[in-house]
């Protein structure tokens, strides 16, 4: 029997790269596990590459992928010379809009609120006319989740994203709930960009989108969505100057 030493060779080096996937996947499991469990590093800094190598047991060069990829999530942003800064507790699981691939994340932010200025006041126009009893206390409940969480300094993020898709549910256009990835993608980018920027504009905001559809009040829902992004965007090209001048 003859041996086929090129194929035995590349059947060993798939499974050494299997057994190398699955162990960075246990170790970014363990960081967001960990992460998870200390709210309180939400904003500031995890510990360094050599000390996640000593809190988990693993080399440096597969705490160095495992941070990489909770960054391309979301959960990490990992600042040179500063160090790494946790950004949200719970990842983004897809990029099905294949915004990963644009490194300004800032021009990236400002151009989505761009796409978001010419959609969302009307799809919040049409949810105030839309909408029913249901939907209303559904959406009033996310609003009071989103501010008791912004508040207390847990991430909000997730239950922001639910808010707003369920506005974008309220339209009842096939077509709108189309676009929901596009805003949840939004939602997600500003958040990493701006840590936490516009705790109150944005309590003020949806706390007043809620209120005009509760009343189905739609141009004032429009309104009230178009002033909750006109702060956000302003933000993003707050940050942008500010980046120009450092």
């Amino acid at each position: 029997m003859r041996f086929d030493s090129g194929r035995i060779s590349g059947i060993m080096t798939n499974n050494h790269k299997s057994d190398r996937r699955h162990l960075v996947s246990q170790v970014e499991d363990e960081i967001l596990r960990y992460i998870q469990e200390n709210p309180s590093l939400l904003g500031g800094k995890i510990p360094n590459e050599f000390d996640l190598s000593q809190k988990f047991s693993a080399g440096r060069s597969t705490i160095r992928e495992a941070v990489k990829s909770l960054a391309s999530k979301g959960v990490l942003e990992v600042r040179q010379g500063a160090g790494t800064f946790v950004l949200s507790t719970s990842t983004v699981e897809d990029d099905p809009l294949r915004l990963s691939r644009y490194n300004d994340r800032l021009q990236l932010a400002l151009e989505l609120f761009d796409v978001r200025l010419m959609i969302e006041p009307g799809i919040a126009e049409r949810a105030a006319l839309n909408a029913t009893d249901e939907d209303i206390a559904e959406i009033t409940r996310l609003c009071d989740e989103v501010e008791e969480l912004y508040l207390s300094g847990h991430d909000h993020v997730r239950k922001d994203i639910e808010f707003h898709k369920k506005i974008a549910h309220c339209s009842r256009n096939r077509v709108v709930e189309e676009l929901v990835p596009l805003i949840v993608s939004a939602v997600f980018t500003f958040a990493n960009v701006t840590h936490r920027l516009l705790l109150h504009e944005t309590i003020e905001t949806h706390r007043a989108i809620t209120q005009a559809i509760s009343r189905h009040d739609h141009t004032g829902a429009k309104c009230a969505m178009e002033m909750h992004l006109i702060y956000n965007r302003q933000m993003i090209l707050h940050l942008m100057e500010k980046e120009k001048d450092c």
